[in-house]
C-alpha cells in the first residue's frame, strides 16, 4: 500500500458523511468514520468489510513513514502520537495503538480555521479568560469533547486584542495560529520537545507571558505549570475529568499526602477558571456543547484550602455565583433545553443532578404552558372504604 492510496481511502473516508470528525481503523471491521457521535462504515471501492491485521499494519507503517522514534515509542509502549497531513483536505492527530497483537489507528480531524468564541458561542466567562494576565486555567473533559477547540479561541481573543508572546506545547499541533497582535511559537512534542514537563521548563527561559500545554499528564508538569503561573504567567491546560471538584482531587492525587497542604495552598493562589464541557446530541443532527464553569472567589479559594464539606461543595457555590459568570452543568443542559437545542430525554441522560435538571425541565415547560406530568384529571374515589357490594345472577 502506497502513500497514494493511504491518501485515497483517507479522502474518500473524509467525504462519505458531512461533519466526519474522527476516522476509524480497527481489524475485522471496514474504514469507519465518527460523525455527530455515531461510527459508520465507509464503501470504498474496492470494498473492504473486514481489515485484516496485515492490512491495518501496512496502513500504520505509511502514517509513521520511517520515523524512528514513533517506531521505538510504539513497540515499548504499546501506542504513539503522530500528525499527518492530506495535502489541500485536512490535517490529523494521528493515535496508532496495539490490540490484542494488531494495530488499530485512530485519527482526529484538525480544522484548519481558527475557532472564535462568538463562532462557537462560547459563554461570557471565556471572554473573561482572555484577559486574565496570571494564574491557571483548567478545560476538562473527556476525549472528544472540544477543549482543545475551546483553548484556541481563547488564544485567538488574546491574539486578537493583546501583543504578548505565547508559546504552546502541543501533542501535535492542532491549530496553526497566525500572528495578529500577538505572536506565536507552537511546539510539537517529538519534533520540538521530549516531554511536557521539560517543554515547560524551558518555556519559562523563552520570555513569554501565555503557556499553552497540551495536558496536564504528571507531577512534574503540574508542579511546573504551578510554579511558572506564581511568577507571572497565564497557564492554559487540560485534564481528563467531569467536573470541578474531581479536577482539583485529581491534582491534588499527583502528590504524596504530606504535600497535600502546601498543593492546596498553591492551587487556591493560581486557580482562575475551570471549565468541564460534555457534548450532548443536538436536536436536528449534529451536537452541542454544555460547560461546567468555576471562577475564582473568596468561598472557591477556602474551599479549594480546606476541601468540600456538607453545605460547602463547590457544585453549591457555583450554583450561588452564577451573577459571576459561574455555571453548573445541570442550569446550563436546562439553559439548552429553553432553547430548544437538546431534547428532555438528552438533557436527563446527561444530567449531574437528575433532580436539578427535572425540576428546571418542569419549570420551563409550566412556564410555556405544558403539562408537567403525564397524570390525568384526578378524581376522588366515593366508593373507597365501602364494603363491596353483593352481585346477584
Amino acid at each position: 500500500m502506497r502513500k497514494q492510496e493511504i491518501d485515497y481511502i483517507l479522502g474518500r473516508m473524509l467525504d462519505a458523511y458531512g461533519n466526519v470528525s474522527d476516522l476509524n481503523i480497527t481489524v475485522g471491521k471496514p474504514f469507519q468514520v465518527e460523525t455527530s457521535g455515531e461510527l459508520t462504515g465507509v464503501p470504498i471501492d474496492p470494498p473492504f468489510e473486514k481489515l485484516t491485521p496485515f492490512q491495518t499494519e501496512i496502513f500504520a507503517l505509511n502514517l509513521i513513514n520511517q520515523d524512528r522514534r514513533l517506531t521505538e515509542t510504539l513497540l515499548r509502549e504499546g501506542s504513539c502520537d503522530s500528525s499527518y497531513e492530506l495535502p489541500g483536505k485536512a490535517r490529523f492527530r494521528v493515535n496508532i495503538f496495539s490490540q490484542r497483537g494488531d494495530y488499530s489507528i485512530v485519527l482526529r480531524k484538525l480544522e484548519t480555521r481558527i475557532p472564535t468564541c462568538k463562532d462557537l458561542d462560547l459563554p461570557e466567562a471565556f471572554y473573561k479568560m482572555a484577559e486574565e494576565k496570571n494564574g491557571i486555567i483548567l478545560v476538562t473533559g473527556a476525549t472528544g469533547s472540544g477543549k482543545s477547540t475551546s483553548l484556541a479561541a481563547v488564544l485567538n481573543e488574546i491574539n486578537e486584542k493583546k501583543s504578548v508572546h505565547i508559546v504552546t506545547l502541543e501533542d501535535p499541533v492542532e491549530f496553526s495560529h497566525p500572528h495578529k497582535k500577538a505572536t506565536f511559537n507552537q511546539r510539537e512534542m517529538g519534533n520540538d520537545f521530549d516531554t511536557f514537563a521539560n517543554g515547560l521548563r524551558a518555556a519559562l527561559r523563552q520570555a513569554p507571558k501565555v503557556i499553552l500545554v497540551g495536558e496536564m499528564r504528571d507531577r512534574e508538569t503540574v508542579e511546573i505549570g504551578l510554579s511558572a503561573a506564581e511568577t507571572g504567567h497565564l497557564v492554559l491546560s487540560t485534564l481528563h475529568t467531569v467536573d470541578a471538584g474531581q479536577t482539583i482531587n485529581r491534582i491534588l492525587g499527583m502528590f504524596p499526602h504530606e504535600e497535600e497542604t502546601q498543593i492546596r495552598i498553591r492551587l487556591a493562589d493560581t486557580v482562575r477558571w475551570i471549565v468541564c464541557q460534555r457534548l450532548l446530541p443536538k436536536v436536528g443532527g449534529g451536537r452541542v456543547a454544555a460547560f461546567e464553569i468555576m471562577g475564582s472567589n473568596l468561598r472557591i479559594k477556602d474551599t479549594i484550602l480546606h476541601g468540600e464539606s456538607e453545605g460547602k461543595t463547590f457544585y453549591e457555590i457555583i450554583q450561588a455565583s452564577r451573577a459571576f459568570g459561574m455555571i453548573t452543568f445541570d442550569d446550563y443542559i436546562v439553559e439548552l433545553f429553553k432553547k430548544g437545542l437538546i431534547t428532555e430525554e438528552t438533557a436527563r441522560a446527561y444530567a449531574s443532578n437528575k433532580g436539578v435538571v427535572g425540576r428546571g425541565i418542569d419549570a420551563v415547560k409550566s412556564a410555556a404552558g405544558q403539562a408537567t406530568t403525564d397524570l390525568g384529571k384526578l378524581t376522588i374515589d366515593k366508593d373507597y372504604g365501602k364494603p363491596a357490594r353483593p352481585s346477584f345472577r
